[in-house]
Order: structure tokens, then sequence, then C-alpha cells
């Protein structure tokens, strides 16, 4: 395929993306119900059991996704605590697949949306991706033969290690200028020669990269941004940790992510948008080896069976709606605000991990 045909699939498919989007969601949908291995008998009434976690995962999808952070990280602790006062508990592996299968969903939704805008950066997240799926998948293999109380302790953790990073995260906005009114950027990639068109680029920006290394990206609404694609030993080292907490317990790749990308100075909504790309798909990742995964370790398997599709029914298209509605929840909201209160929330669940690791 030439580069101007893929072009012109790349800008059909994000100018349609809304409707391509919830799609995906669909088609899932319609596998579970006709090819998923449920309970024999299984009615209505196993189909509608869960339909309390729709406004739950929703809720959840547009916080996480407004700031930049894995699903899993507010719904794993949701499935300990609270999905036992009004279901029945879960075993660690389980609820993890279903945080992961959930969010893998919600981010891909939101990544789509960063991509429209132009704020995701190809080369950064192809190469953070590649360094971190060793990593993932040996956290995943891992999460089949550590106790529970390791896997909560581990856990408190990482929630802990998550709400000191973003109190001291800056997530503000204003990293960006304005480009000139009379050369604003268009959804081709910018209506003027003067601004940089990579014919490479993901989504709608203008970018170019200069001889010494700094790139400039102009996003869809005309707002620029230059910075360099330097500290990639920083990042590896970041995105390890983090990939080895995301396939063990279904996040951590995205809160040291966002955080190694600002400490090497990528403006905040690029880092944003391509930290997305790069949770989704180490989401996926993860998820799959959750679900087949479990007899290559000697561990217990997780066999499609064994999961819990009357629950991602609902969970999924939440968390697909709510990757789409992130984008306009962080245009109206301060992100300080948000990313304070899951700060907060992220220490108090990381003690009442660390309590329960302990019997108290």
């Amino acid at each position: 395929m030439s580069s101007q045909s893929l072009s012109h699939v790349q800008k059909s498919f994000l100018k349609y993306q809304h409707i391509l989007v919830f799609i995906a969601p669909l088609l899932f949908l319609v596998s579970v119900f006709t090819m998923a291995p449920t309970p024999s008998g299984a009615g209505m009434e196993y189909w509608l059991q869960y339909w309390w976690l729709f406004p739950v995962f929703l809720t959840g999808a547009t916080i996480v996704n407004t700031v930049g952070i894995s699903g899993s990280a507010l719904f794993v602790p949701f499935l300990i605590f609270i999905f036992p006062i009004f279901a029945h508990p879960l075993d660690s592996s389980t609820l993890v697949k279903v945080g992961l299968i959930s969010e893998a969903f919600g981010l891909s939704s939101s990544a789509v949306a960063f991509i429209q805008y132009g704020l995701v950066d190809r080369r950064l997240a192809l190469t953070l991706v590649g360094g971190s799926i060793p990593f993932v998948v040996g956290g995943a293999l891992l999460s089949f033969v550590i106790p529970d109380v390791v896997f909560h302790a581990l856990l408190g953790i990482a929630l802990l290690a998550a709400s000191y990073l973003l109190f001291n995260a800056d997530l503000g906005h204003e990293d960006h200028g304005s480009s000139d009114s009379d050369h604003a950027a268009a959804t081709d990639g910018g209506v003027s020669a003067s601004l940089p068109n990579d014919p490479g680029k993901l989504g709608p920006a203008g970018v170019n990269t200069a001889d010494d290394g700094t790139v400039t990206r102009v996003d869809r609404d005309g707002d620029d941004y230059t910075y360099t694609r330097d500290g990639y030993l920083r990042r590896f080292a970041n995105y390890s940790v983090g990939g080895m907490f995301q396939g063990l317990a279904g996040f951590g790749i995205g809160e040291l992510g966002i955080i190694s990308m600002l400490g090497t100075k990528v403006p905040v909504r690029v880092a944003i948008g391509t930290n997305h790309i790069v949770v989704a798909l180490t989401a996926i990742l993860a998820s799959l080896v959750h679900v087949f995964g479990g007899g290559l370790v000697g561990g217990h398997s997780l066999s499609l069976a064994t999961t819990p599709w009357n629950m991602v029914v609902f969970t999924v298209p939440a968390t697909v709606l709510g990757g789409q509605i992130a984008p306009y929840v962080s245009n109206a909201l301060e992100t300080s605000v948000i990313k304070n209160f899951v700060g907060v929330l992220f220490a108090v669940i990381s003690v009442a991990l660390f309590l329960m690791a302990l019997g108290i």
C-alpha cells in the first residue's frame, strides 16, 4: 500500500472514529453472546446480573482517561473492596483479568481521541511499547503463581507509589503556544507550507524533526509544542518497572510512564496522548496472557470458560464510552482537581491493601 493510500485510510478512520470506536465493543458483545463459553442454562438473568457495573466503570474510565493513567488502578481496588459487598469475592487473577480487558477497550477508545487531536508521538510510543513487552509478559505470568497476600502487598506498594507520583506531577496544560492565526493547523496536517507535515505522523498534527533532534508539533487546534526525544534510558527504566506491575496487577505503566515523560521534558498533552497508546497496547497484551497463559508457568490456568462474561459485557462498553468522554472532561475541569482526588484515593486504598495483606 502506497503512503498516499495509507494516509487516506488514516484520515478516513479518524474522520469516522466515533462510529468505528463504538463498533468495536458491539462486535465484542456479539462475539461474547454467540461464542463465549457460559454456564449451562444461562439466560437473561445471568447476563443482567451485573448491570450496575456499567455506571461504576463509566465513572472510573472517565477519571483515569482524563488524567492519563491505567484504568485498572481504580478497577482492581474496586473489585477487591466494593464488588464483594454487592456480589462475591473474586480471586486475584480473575479480578485483574476483568480490569485489564475493560481497560484495554477504554484506553484504546481514548487513545484514538488523542490521535485525532494530533497529540501522539508515534516514535516514542513504538519504542516504549517494544521495550515494555517482556516485562509485561513476565509480570502477567508471575501473577499466576504468587499468593494473594503477596499480591495485595505489591498492589499496595504500586498504589502508594502512584499516589506520590501523582501529587508531585504537574499535569497542567499551559505548556504550548498558539500558532499564528494566518497559519492555523487543519485536520490534514496544515494548510500552509510553513507548517510541518510529516507524512508518517499519527493523526492530524503537523510534525517536523530537525537535524538536532528537536521536534515541532502542531495539533488540530493550532497549538504548537517543541521538545526532544532525549531520555530514552530514563523512560526505559520507568516503563520496565511499570510494565512488570502492568502485567501483574493491571496498572503501573501509565503512572510511572507519564512521570518519566514529564521528567524528560515531553510536553504534558503529548505525554498523556502518547501514554494512552502505550498503556492500551500493553493492557491488550497483558489481557491475552491472563486469559491464556496460566498453563505456561505451571500455575492455575484461566481459560475462556473461567472469564466472567456477564461482568465484561457491561464493563467494556462503559470504559469505551468513558474514553470518549474524557477529552471533554479534561477541557471542562482542571486536571489538577482530578489528579489530587485520585492521589488521595490511591493512598487510602493502599493502606487498606496493606492491612489486608497483614490479615487485619
